[in-house]
């Protein structure tokens, strides 16, 4: 399933035979024309309701053996928290987000119908005790409202899944200096269940020397398709543009990589006399996220944005604030992916600012709305953050050590028109606060230089995420 399709979610309906049966179960009926006609696909017990401990092993079972993205355990009427509890634990093992749900009772005067409100308090109290993350709803079955935040958590969950078991590769180590692309693995493998792979550089450079003649024109034809002028440039430096892509994309083949993080200067360009950005641009387009200088955290970022848009995201330098205009500018040397060229502009293939060396790819970004974001790792939680607090309740203490010590970085804002700023790939962007409070933010903050961009405002499955593995979320817009 791709990630443009609609999720999958799981509807559970629990209910208790002595509350009004018939009511609760057009309540069931209701949450499922209404999760139904919105297109989603829908498993679980649907609209049958459960009311056993039996019945909730049985699909307990078949939740298991089951994609979804998110279970909504549909508080139909009241019921004790074993039911939620066993369904839950299911979804917390598989990486899936929980959603209780509860109905209001109309306050008629006469017997209380459902206690729905109850029920989910009492799962809710239960799912903390075992550090199990939740979300709630207390809206009728067919609230317009219920529909766009169970549809906002199944994106977020299903982003948690693209990222629970995949593999990122790692071309040699970040460069000195650049404590802003030092990595962990085992807290990335803690917070995310992604595990990282180190490969040596030498390695990867001489499977890119080594590429043979008929790969290399497959590369050259396939970019000068995207910018015509590659055949003025440096043919031998071109060529070998065309080794490192075929080296990195072998690599991301045979390992079975979701994104790579390389180490991409000094030695390609002293070794292998080229530039890695423009082999890079390629693979982010192909939607193998591939960051520059090595930077781990970066590509976490960029893969989580990309597993919710369904479309390349890529990472990027905040270069340029400008107050006179509110502007900011984002910018990289060439590895932007090329469907985020503006399309009345051109896309050139150029070589790089400082090494003078191709193939890199030159173009403004294209205007539309984006969503910003970093895995920002600090030295300690700040206090009051959640994770500080379930600390202090002695919760989740394996993944706890890790999350401590990281922040999602969450902003927005509006790419505009404009000429290049700087040659490369650069956009004027227009963040939903002033530009300078936000530069003051980000310098007080003491946050990476790097941040990821994809297009669309993915902000709030972005606040799911942090709040379903713990993490603080900083506020840039």
């Amino acid at each position: 399933m791709t990630a443009t399709s609609q999720p999958t979610v799981a509807l559970v309906a629990i209910a208790r035979p002595t509350f009004d049966v018939p009511l609760a179960q057009a309540v069931a009926d209701a949450a499922l024309a209404q999760i139904e006609r919105a297109g989603l696909h829908v498993v679980g017990s649907r609209n049958t309701l459960i009311m056993d401990a039996e019945s909730a092993a049985r699909v307990q079972h078949e939740l298991r053996t089951t994609h979804h993205d998110l279970l909504i355990l549909l508080q139909a009427s009241f019921a004790d928290s074993g039911m939620a509890v066993a369904l839950a634990e299911a979804a917390a093992e598989a990486q899936v987000p929980v959603l209780l749900w509860a109905v209001p009772d109309e306050r008629a005067g006469g017997r209380l119908r459902l206690n729905s409100l109850c029920g989910i308090n009492l799962a809710g109290h239960a799912l903390m005790l075992r550090g199990i993350a939740y979300d709630y709803l207390l809206m009728q079955a067919d609230d317009p409202a219920a529909l766009a935040k169970i549809e906002t958590l199944a994106r977020a969950g299903r982003a948690l899944r693209a990222l629970h078991g995949a593999t990122l590769g790692v071309v040699g180590e970040h460069p000195a200096g650049f404590d802003t692309c030092a990595y962990d693995a085992d807290d990335l493998a803690q917070l995310f269940g992604v595990q990282v792979r180190p490969v040596a550089l030498a390695d990867t450079l001489a499977q890119a020397a080594a590429t043979g003649d008929a790969e290399r024109e497959r590369f050259v034809t396939r970019v000068a398709q995207l910018a015509p002028n590659v055949a003025e440039l440096d043919q031998t430096a071109v060529r070998g543009a065309a080794g490192v892509y075929h080296a990195l994309r072998t690599l991301a083949d045979d390992a079975r990589l979701s994104g790579v993080a390389v180490r991409c200067w000094p030695e390609f360009f002293t070794k292998l006399g080229c530039a890695a950005c423009g082999a890079m641009s390629v693979l982010n387009e192909e939607q193998c996220p591939a960051s520059c200088e090595a930077d781990v955290n970066g590509t976490v970022t960029s893969l989580l944005l990309q597993a919710l848009a369904g479309a390349p995201a890529f990472i990027t330098d905040l270069v340029s604030i400008e107050a006179e205009s509110d502007s900011a500018v984002l910018w990289h040397c060439g590895l932007a992916p090329a469907s985020m060229a503006d399309p009345e502009a051109e896309i050139l293939g150029t070589i790089h600012s400082n090494r003078k060396l191709p193939l890199l790819f030159e173009f403004p970004l294209k205007p539309g709305r984006v969503t910003v974001a970093r895995l920002h790792r600090t030295r300690q939680a700040p206090v009051g953050s959640p994770r500080f607090d379930a600390e202090a309740q002695g919760r989740r203490d394996s993944q706890r050590k890790s999350s401590a010590a990281y922040q999602l970085v969450i902003g927005g804002g509006e790419m505009v028109r404009a000429p290049k700023s700087f040659t490369g790939t650069s956009g004027v962007l227009r963040f939903d606060r002033p530009a300078t409070a936000v530069f003051d933010t980000i310098m007080r903050m003491g946050l990476e230089h790097h941040v990821s961009i994809v297009y669309g405002d993915y902000r709030a499955e972005l606040r799911h995420v942090a709040r379903l593995v713990g993490l603080p979320v900083v506020e840039l817009t």
